[in-house]
């Protein structure tokens, strides 16, 4: 694949963009011009970039449009799978970007012209990026706004906004060059399985169940689970997340949280006679159930976890004077108990799996009298993922994990990969991937936490595809087919 070919149509934007460090081809202003160069635009990448106007009332001069869509090419629409990459990158340089369709137009369009094309849903309208657009080719298009419907070209300060739009054209050219490096072929290799477990959908399954019966709002203590992307379309929802109990007016319906809680949440909740709906995971009951269990023989409970982790502080919770937590090796080897001959561990669901064991290792090593689980307190999902990353990450260039920063399970697969030797990163979304992390890697991994919706895996995959041919490997693994039934407040 031919080097990327970067098309300014007027001088002034080609002058912006030489200033910005990036190199560009002068194509013309207008259809004519556009149309006779995009023969000699086969076979490699291209990036038109130039000002345009805006349509959208959000769009303002200065502002930095990114195409999804390019409209009015003579063979239809082009979609711009890259854009959120391209999007983000420009964002971390300070510009203030919007991303959506821009079409063209075979002259400068004012007026009712204008209103008829925002109504269509376009974000800005130029006239050359669709005869340039190469479909099938890795393509991107930038425009950066010199004018919109109330501040139209020739009105009194056109000068000025046109200065701080090709201002922001320069600014932009270092993102555009990493947009260029980052293109080529590359392969994904998707790990399997990854996303939703059986516990954060039966969570989440919970909560769209009790707005069907109950109504918006219903109330959630904290996150249902530590995903920013399922939060927020709840919220938009009626879904109305709170801090703890005491802020749900008396008598609402309240659901707990996929990482359980403390008694003494429940016990607010009930002082509140709220309607309290549980969406703990099955297997965070199980360890809770554990503790009380051991606690209640008159055990030193060790509880090898994150302190700060919500699930750590409610099982904590079931037995605050007999739970002690242990976050490290380092914690394993100095922590005292009361009697060494009547302690237990237990383990923080979401770890990752050799870190908890070596936690285990040196209590064992220290307190031979030491009581474990009966079974892993570590959940199936959690395992299955960090084996399908190890599976993977040595083949990779990159691996990108696609959960939020809150999520346990989400950065132990991070780590995983890293301590593969991996280069690894955690992403909220493709919107969230930088793309020199992409200049040179041509095989990427991709895999997401157990808390993360899968759509997001593959938005980020077509994103990928807008940059060069993309090859995807599955790599094998049995299904996972575990559920769990839903408390009789939903069902």
């Amino acid at each position: 694949m031919r080097p990327t070919v970067v098309c300014a149509p007027l001088r002034t934007e080609w002058a912006a963009l030489r200033l910005g460090g990036l190199p560009a081809r002068r194509t013309g202003m207008g259809p004519r011009r556009s149309a006779a160069r995009s023969g000699a635009l086969a076979g490699g990448p291209v990036l038109v970039a130039g000002v345009g106007g805006g349509l959208a009332a959000q769009v303002r001069p200065g502002d930095v449009v990114v195409a999804d869509e390019v409209r009015g090419h003579p063979d239809g629409p082009v979609s711009v799978p890259s854009a959120p990459l391209l999007a983000s990158a420009l964002r971390r340089a300070g510009l203030t970007v919007h991303i959506g369709p821009v079409v063209s137009q075979p002259r400068v369009t004012y007026g009712a012209e204008r209103e008829r094309l925002a109504a269509t849903g376009a974000l800005a309208v130029d006239t050359e990026t669709a005869w340039l657009a190469p479909p099938g080719q890795p393509f991107a298009a930038v425009r950066s706004i010199v004018d919109t419907a109330d501040s139209p070209l020739w009105s009194l300060g056109t000068v000025t906004r046109g200065v701080g739009a090709l201002a922001a054209l320069r600014r932009a050219a270092p993102a555009l060059a990493d947009w260029s490096a980052a293109t080529g072929p590359r392969e994904v290799l998707l790990a399997n399985p990854r996303s939703f477990c059986a516990g954060v959908e039966r969570a989440v399954d919970i909560v769209e169940r009790a707005l069907e019966r109950y109504g918006a709002p219903v109330y959630v203590r904290r996150q249902i689970v530590h995903n920013a992307h399922v939060v927020r379309d709840l919220e938009r929802r009626g879904v109305v997340f709170v801090t703890e109990a005491d802020e749900v007016p008396a008598g609402r319906v309240l659901v707990l949280a996929a990482h359980g809680v403390a008694p003494s949440v429940r016990a607010e909740a009930a002082a509140r006679d709220l309607l309290v709906v549980d969406a703990t995971c099955p297997l965070v009951a199980k360890v809770h159930n554990e503790v009380r269990r051991y606690a209640g023989r008159g055990d030193t409970v060790l509880l090898i976890g994150h302190g700060d982790h919500e699930e750590v502080e409610g099982t904590v919770g079931e037995a605050p004077s007999r739970v002690l937590v242990v976050e490290d090796a380092r914690a394993a080897a100095s922590v005292a108990v009361e009697d060494p001959r009547r302690v237990t561990y237990t383990m923080q669901t979401t770890l990752a799996v050799d870190e908890a064991e070596e936690i285990a290792s040196v209590l064992r090593e220290r307190f031979p009298a030491i009581q474990s689980p009966r079974s892993d307190d570590i959940c199936y999902a959690t395992t299955n993922r960090q084996h399908a990353v190890r599976t993977i990450a040595r083949g990779c260039d990159l691996l990108l994990v696609v959960g939020s920063a809150n999520s346990s399970n989400s950065l132990r697969l991070v780590e995983v990969a890293q301590r593969e030797g991996t280069r690894a990163v955690l992403v909220d979304d493709a919107g969230e991937v930088d793309l020199k992390l992409l200049a040179g890697a041509s095989r990427v991994g991709i895999t997401a936490g157990a808390s993360a919706p899968p759509h997001l895996v593959d938005e980020l995959v077509s994103c990928l595809t807008g940059l060069g041919p993309v090859t995807v490997h599955h790599n094998p693994a049995p299904p996972e087919d575990i559920h769990f039934t839903l408390p009789r407040e939903v069902s």
